[in-house]
Order: structure tokens, then sequence, then C-alpha cells
């Protein structure tokens, strides 16, 4: 593989069409000085300087879709409240349909609220739904993606799940099935609640925890002997085409059930790994759907993870930077 070849997948992505379904949240991020601890108790009093709020969750992968030159369409749930009114005024920021954009009155909008000083975190406060969508919207979701599906040509379908109850078992059952009867490959960023009804899929990608607690199995992150043999069998249960396991600091793990690849993370600072799966399986999934092999998904995921973890906060991929990042280090692999 040469420059040329590098670039010609990032054409390849320009041509794609991607339908993202999930979780969507907004990241409201709170940025200070800390200088002095409370007299009231022993936790810091941090002066807000500005304030923030970015797309985060399936919307975040829509972002990093669009990021890399593919057209996403996102399908999700808001509440009928003011953060439900800015998530789609951030969306129509970021030049994002709204489309597929559901309101539950009966849902609050999640909102992930960070309070960082300095770069490092102090806190974060969490509003949420998390119980499943009633069956009555889970129907109306499925009939709009089924609609879209019908109208336009779909190169790969994303599962986002966070665990706040958008994706229920009927639902990726139903958008599954259609999904294989027109021969579109899927990807799931799995959650706990879920984990294990995610069957017949083309890439699975738990993150180490997501997948030690899925399988319900205590291994230490490095012993990869075990890790393989754990994901080797998974893969032939639920009938995966490729799991692909991320493990953070120790890096990432693919295997299709011919060939398994390890792939060691890339030593650079980590100021933030807040989003760093959203736009890992925003990156594979890209790759699956223009055909290449497991090896190179795994490669070019495992650069981008750890390119976002350098920014503070949820960001998505840099194009450029990436394209930078694999034509420099084309060599440790090819």
């Amino acid at each position: 593989m040469n420059n040329q070849e590098i670039n010609q997948i990032f054409e390849k992505f320009k041509q794609l069409n991607v339908v993202v379904i999930g979780d969507v949240m907004v990241d409201s991020y709170l940025w200070g000085k800390v200088d002095r601890v409370s007299p009231e108790a022993p936790v810091p009093v941090v002066s807000v300087l500005t304030r923030e709020n970015r797309l985060g969750g399936a919307a975040n992968v829509s972002l990093n879709i669009k990021a890399l030159g593919a057209i996403p369409w996102l399908f999700s749930v808001v509440g009928d409240d003011d953060k439900g009114r800015k998530f789609k005024k951030l969306l129509c920021k970021e030049e994002l349909s709204c489309d597929g954009i559901f309101v539950d009155p009966n849902r609050v909008t999640t909102v992930k609220s960070r309070i960082i000083s300095k770069g490092q975190h102090i806190a974060r406060v969490d509003e949420e739904s998390v119980e499943n969508i009633d069956p009555v919207l889970e129907a109306k979701i499925v009939s709009a993606i089924e609609k879209l599906l019908n109208k336009k040509e779909i190169d790969v379908i994303i599962f986002v799940d966070y665990d706040k109850g958008v994706i229920t078992p009927t639902l990726f059952d139903r958008v599954n099935e259609i999904a294989i009867s027109k021969d579109i490959p899927t990807a799931v960023d799995p959650k706990k609640r879920n984990f294990k009804h995610y069957k017949n899929v083309s890439l699975f990608k738990p993150n180490f925890k997501e997948f030690t607690d899925g399988v319900g199995v205590t291994v230490e992150k490095n012993d990869f002997d075990t890790i393989r043999q754990l994901a080797g069998a998974y893969k032939q249960k639920q009938n995966l085409k490729i799991i692909f396991i991320t493990l953070s600091e120790l890096g990432v793990l693919i295997s299709n059930g011919v060939q398994e690849q390890y792939f060691p993370a890339n030593i650079r600072y980590v100021a933030d790994v807040s989003g760093a799966g959203d736009t890992v399986i925003s990156v594979a999934s890209l790759a699956l759907a223009t055909g290449l092999n497991p090896e190179v998904i795994a490669w070019m995921s495992n650069f981008a993870g750890g390119l976002v973890c350098e920014k503070t906060g949820v960001v998505p991929i840099n194009k450029d930077q990436l394209i930078n990042e694999m034509l420099s280090q084309k060599s440790t692999l090819f």
C-alpha cells in the first residue's frame, strides 16, 4: 500500500451513505480555574470561565462520519425539553439532519456535564433516561429507517449503544433483519444491557471492560492468549464476522475467525479518552464498508482513536491529521 492507495481510501469514504442508530446526548463543558477549596466541604471551587455544548454519543459518531467525508443519517430520541432543543440546534450548526430525531415527552434528553480545570476533569454530572423507548416510538423509528433503506443506497449501518434505551432488542432485530436481506454490513458498539443480544453482525466492537463484563469472565488486560480464545469463542457463538476489541493503552485486537491481529497503542500524550470509542467505530465502519481487510481496519482505527485522545473533551477525528499519521506510519503495517 502506497501513498496513493491510502488517499484512495478516503476518496472512497466520500461515496458512502451511513445510517447511525443509537443514544445521543449533549456533552456540556464548564471550563474554569481552581484556586481555592470550599469552606463548606473539602472540594475545589471552580470559577467558570467559559461554557460549551457539543454533540455526544451516536451524534458524535455522525460527526466523525461527516468529518471523514461520508454522509451520516442519524436516528435517535431526545426529550421534549430545553436540552433536546439545544441538541437539535447543535445538529443544525454541524449541518446534520434532524429528520431522524424523534421527540419523546416522557423522556429527558441525556446531558453529560463535565467540569474541567487546566485540562483535568474535576467532576461529571449526568442527566438521563435509561428505560427502553416504548413500543409505539420503537415502531416509528424502525419504519423511518426502513423507508430510508428502501429509498437510499446505504453502505453500512452503525448501532451505537450507550445503554440509554434507544436500541431495544426488537429495534435491533428488525433493522438487522432488513440489513441482512439487503446485504448491508452492520457494525455495533455495545454496552452491557444488550451485549448478548447482538448476533449476526458484520463488526462487533466492545472495549475491554465491555467485553469481559459481557462474557462474564475476569481476565487481565495483558493476557492476550486468553482474550483471543474468549473472542474466538464469542465470535462463533454470536455469529459475528469480525470481533474488534479495544484495549485502551494496550492497543487493539481484531479477528475474523481466520486471522487475528494485535496492534499496540501508539505512544502519545493522552489528554482525554472521552469519545475515542465513537471515533474508532466510525473509522472501522467506513473501512468495513469499503471492503478493507480486518488488519487495515484495526490499523486505521487504532491511529484514529489515539489521535482524538490528544484533545480535551469529545471531538471528532481530523481527517487530514489521520491521513498524515497513516502516511508517516504505513511502514509499521506494510
